[in-house]
This record gives C-alpha cells, sequence and structure tokens, in this order.
C-alpha cells in the first residue's frame, strides 16, 4: 500500500477524522521524483487548531480541526488549498466548502489586501528608484528584487485571486489565466526583473480597480517612480501593448545585458 492508501486506511477507521485533503504538488498534477504526499486531516476535536503531525520525505502531514479549516486569518497558509483534492468528507460537502473558502478571497477581503500590498508595492519599488538615483545600483537591484512579491500580491489581489507560492505560479496562470496581457507579463522568468518597468500598468489597474486614492497620497514622490520607470522602460525599447491570455512571446534580452524585455499587460 502506497503512503496515501495509509493515511486513507487510518482516517477512513478513526471516527474522530471528519476529512482528508490532498495539496502541495500531488494534487496539482506536478509531482516529481522528490515529491512528498501533502495531506491534511480534519478531525472533529484535539487539542489545538492546527498541528503538524507528520514530516518526513514521504509525507507531511498536518491535522486540523473543523474550526481551524475554518478560520482563513493566517494569509499565507490559504494559496495551499488552491488546487486541493478532498478525498473524505463527512460533512457532506462541508469540508470541501470550506477547502473552497481558504482558496478564495472574497469580494472585500481582495479589496483590503490589494489595497495593503499596492501601498507596499509602491514603498518598495519607490526605494529602488531613490537608490538607483543616488548612485548605489547594487541596492537599486536588491529593493527592485525585493518589490516583485508586493507586485505580485497586489496584482493578484486586484483580481480577486490569492497570490501563488513562486513554484505554483506558472501552473497558476496556466490553469487559471488571467485577463489581457498580465498572463505573459507575470511568468516567472519575465516577472523576477520587471517590478519596476510594470509600474505604470500596476498604476492604471489600480485605478481601474478604485485603488487610485492609495497612489495618490505619495504626491508628487510617484513622481520619481513614474519618471524613472519611462526612463528605464525608453532604454530598452519596452513598448505597452494588450494582449490575449495564451499569447505569450518569449522574452528577449538587449544586446550584452541579461535583462529579459517584458511585453506590457493591459488593464
Amino acid at each position: 500500500m502506497d503512503i496515501l492508501g495509509e493515511v486513507m486506511e487510518r482516517a477512513g477507521g478513526d471516527p474522530n477524522v471528519l476529512g482528508v485533503v490532498l495539496t502541495g504538488s500531488q494534487a496539482r498534477g506536478m509531482a516529481g521524483p522528490w515529491s512528498d504526499v501533502d495531506v491534511t486531516v480534519v478531525v472533529e476535536v484535539q487539542d489545538e487548531p492546527w498541528r503538524h503531525d507528520t514530516r518526513t520525505s514521504r509525507l507531511d502531514e498536518v491535522v486540523c480541526t473543523v474550526d481551524g479549516l475554518a478560520d482563513t486569518s493566517v494569509h499565507w497558509r490559504r494559496y495551499g488549498f488552491r488546487g486541493a483534492k478532498v478525498l473524505l468528507d463527512r460533512l457532506g460537502g462541508g469540508i470541501a466548502e470550506l477547502v473552497g473558502r481558504q482558496a478564495t478571497l472574497s469580494g472585500a477581503e481582495a479589496a483590503a489586501h490589494a489595497r495593503e500590498m499596492l501601498g507596499a508595492y509602491v514603498n518598495q519599488v519607490y526605494r529602488a528608484v531613490k537608490s538607483y538615483r543616488n548612485g548605489d545600483e547594487d541596492a537599486g537591484r536588491l529593493d527592485a528584487a525585493e518589490s516583485v512579491a508586493w507586485l505580485l500580491e497586489c496584482v493578484f489581489a486586484m483580481h480577486g485571486r490569492l497570490r501563488p507560492y513562486n513554484k505554483y505560479l506558472q501552473w497558476e496562470l496556466d490553469s487559471f489565466p488571467l485577463p489581457g496581457g498580465w498572463n505573459a507579463a507575470l511568468r516567472p522568468g519575465a516577472v523576477a526583473g520587471a517590478a519596476i518597468s510594470l509600474f505604470g500598468d500596476v498604476e492604471g489597474l489600480a485605478r481601474e480597480r478604485g485603488h487610485g486614492d492609495v497612489l495618490d497620497g505619495w504626491g508628487t514622490d510617484i513622481d520619481l517612480i513614474r519618471a524613472f520607470r519611462m526612463a528605464e522602460t525608453s532604454a530598452l525599447g519596452i513598448v505597452a501593448c494588450s494582449r490575449l491570455p495564451g499569447d505569450e512571446p518569449a522574452p528577449h534580452s538587449m544586446p550584452g545585458t541579461d535583462q529579459a524585455v517584458v511585453p506590457h499587460p493591459s488593464s
């Protein structure tokens, strides 16, 4: 019997177990030779809402209560349930409903998270631009790299979605494409060096979604980002364009550099 079969046999014989959820690469069809089996076992009663029960090279098992699974306040945990497979549901669909709730932002959650992450993204890009302006290119590159996480958080939230874990970013874009040219712009190989050059597109999307006041709160400081972004995109020859999902030409590099030129999405 394989490891998942062992988990299911044990769960099936335990009346305290109400559900079993397969997550991770196995659930998403991405398992490789080094992949373990990630499962969340939902129980009726235990001393704490969440407990890491088993962690081996073959099995990563987390045990939680129904109330724990219903708690969506821990943001980083939620994407883990995207694409999850419910293998046992003794609540007549209740476990599947809670799993779906974990993996999906409500409209209010998406709007609040988008605003918070937009502010963090602008702040980090502003730091990067100031570092470049001051002649500290190493700090500028570090700041720009750090802003990519906030970029992904805010763009996905503005589309009502949770930001994928990095290893699942391409899977997310392939499985659930974003509109316009965002699928091409956010590919792992493209977005890693594009936090500043995508600023204008993020700004356009934010204003369309009603978050313009977050940007306006920066006053004239934001003009420094706009000016740097325009200079950067002009130097690299990047032209804003609108592309349909799936229309993803490979990025190319400027002669003598390893910096990718990426297509710019429409909002």
